[in-house]
């Protein structure tokens, strides 16, 4: 959508360098950026981009200012304000409320009428939608599931029952929310299969990445709080209670009955054991795995970067040595 510069500075409370009558009409990285185009520059390894390019406008730091050959947005976080001017740039597409002809949705079931519920949606027993949801194709909202104002189901998206989101959720294609824990006792004549009969409760503004799965709980529900952001293919498995504002990158898992705090961070393909609790503002690295409460925010890390292979195997015959060398230290020490 045009804007001008000046109305984004407006808007913003930014500091503007340049003409605010100059318009922008998209949005683009550094060097493909046009003269409508709005960019940013938060990471300084792409300062060498900044002199030859032609957007419209830049974000960016005050230091980085005096290099910018365009119109220039001065801010703390460029990063951040770029997500704000960016869904004023390139706004959603509005969607026409309504109930497409090929949907179903329960007799029990309640839609309000500014919703939008796309092409082979189902809608369950004794679930509701709130006002201007969007629904896309292909989605299935089981029985006893509330689904807050203003969220989108982009398409594809499995609530199973009993799940019930706040206003303004996201989930992405392929997201499966409420579906059994993996809950199972061992007999001498088998695997008995434990009945899962909690729910899954979702806050406000959370968005959930492609694929991902939110088990519900056994007894009680499984928790996810305001803000927090799942990245795809991450497993949240049953009773799990995650803190507002956390977020997990793609690959994470979170083993049954473990809570994790307020704005932790997981990256890639991180994850933690079942039944431990994990502090605020707890930062895992890549690959690595919680096994025990942490009661102390910081940074975790246990993994090891890879290594050309037969330095690797080098030192996996030195672990395995490991065992006689400290025996011998002993015997030494003594």
């Amino acid at each position: 959508m045009p804007i001008s510069l000046g109305e984004l500075a407006t808007r913003f409370g930014c500091e503007l360098i340049g003409d605010p009558d100059a318009v922008a009409n998209g949005v683009a990285s550094l060097p493909n950026a046009t003269p409508e185009s709005l960019t940013f520059l938060a990471n300084s390894s792409h300062l060498t981009e900044l002199p030859s390019t032609q957007a419209a406008a830049v974000i960016l730091r005050a230091q980085d200012a005096n290099a910018c050959p365009v119109a220039a947005f001065i801010c703390d976080d460029p990063y951040a304000m770029y997500a704000r001017m960016a869904e004023v740039v390139c706004p959603e597409a509005r969607v026409e409320p309504g109930v497409h002809e090929t949907a179903v949705v329960a007799d029990s079931a309640s839609v309000a009428d500014s919703a939008h519920i796309g092409a082979t949606v189902v809608v369950g027993e004794r679930s509701s939608i709130g006002e201007n949801a969007v629904i896309g194709p292909g989605s299935v909202i089981g029985p006893d599931s509330v689904i807050g104002d203003n969220c989108r189901l982009i398409a594809n998206v499995t609530i199973v029952k009993n799940v019930t989101m706040g206003a303004r959720c996201i989930f992405h294609p392929g997201a499966v929310i409420g579906s059994d824990g993996f809950g199972n006792a061992m007999t001498a004549d088998g695997w008995i299969k434990v009945p899962q009969l909690g729910g899954v409760r979702i806050g406000n503004d959370v968005e959930i990445g492609a694929n991902t799965t939110i088990d519900r709980g056994a007894i009680d529900d499984t928790v996810i709080e305001d803000g927090v952001r799942l990245d795809n293919l991450c497993m949240i498995a049953h009773n799990v209670h995650i803190g507002a504002h956390t977020a997990m990158a793609g690959l994470t898992g979170i083993a049954g009955s473990t809570t994790i705090g307020k704005r932790c961070l997981f990256a890639g393909a991180s994850g933690a054991v079942g039944h431990i609790n994990v502090c605020d503002d707890v930062i895992v690295a890549a690959r690595a795995v919680l096994t025990k409460d942490v009661t102390v925010p910081g940074t975790y890390a246990a993994s090891f970067a890879a290594v050309e292979t037969r330095s690797w195997a080098k030192q996996v015959a030195r672990f395995r040595r490991l065992g006689a060398l400290i025996e011998r230290v002993k015997k030494l020490e003594r």
